[in-house]
């Protein structure tokens, strides 16, 4: 679980929208966007090469 904090100033290196914590990942709050970045041994990659496109995109 990230920290509450972090996760406040977090945002998606792409568009630039917040993130939304969703089991093992990070979510793109943006609907247009939505990508989704892995957490790994509690540190979020929020590298745009490692995230995953959302279903149907």
């Amino acid at each position: 679980m990230i920290d509450k904090d972090l996760l406040e100033i977090l945002a998606c290196p792409k568009c630039k929208q917040p993130v939304r914590e969703e089991g093992n990942q990070l979510i793109c709050t943006n609907p247009q966007c939505g990508l989704r970045y892995p957490i790994r041994d509690g540190i979020p990659v929020m590298l745009i090469d490692e995230a995953e496109k959302p279903n149907g995109q």
